[in-house]
């Protein structure tokens, strides 16, 4: 990463813990022929949902796909931004499981 740019909160991953709340990059595609979590695309975790990208309801659709991955209410998790963008934060309270692109990821080494 050049140095002109600004580091993303997640740093050089697509998520990052906060105390008890897991944060992560999304990138978008709205309109898939079905609903999935993708793989990491560079500091974002790309998921397809089959909902059209009108007013937002893409992304409350992909709320209420992910909560139950991630063992937690739809009211548990929180776009931070790109509500109506393809790139979006999402900060997710205490998930009790974890989606396997996640704990491939923790297992990629570390680049300090």
């Amino acid at each position: 990463m050049s140095r002109g740019q600004v580091k993303n909160a997640t740093g050089d991953s697509f998520f990052v813990w906060e105390g008890d709340v897991l944060v992560v990059n999304i990138l978008g595609k709205p309109s898939a022929a079905k609903d999935a979590i993708g793989k990491p695309k560079g500091t974002q975790l790309k998921i397809s949902v089959t909902a059209a990208p009108v007013a937002g309801k893409a992304t409350d659709h992909m709320v209420r796909f992910l909560a139950p991955l991630f063992g937690v209410a739809a009211s548990d998790i929180e776009v931070v931004f790109g509500r109506e963008n393809v790139n979006k934060q999402l900060r997710i309270k205490a998930p009790k499981k974890l989606p396997a692109v996640f704990a491939q990821a923790s297992l990629l080494p570390a680049d300090d």
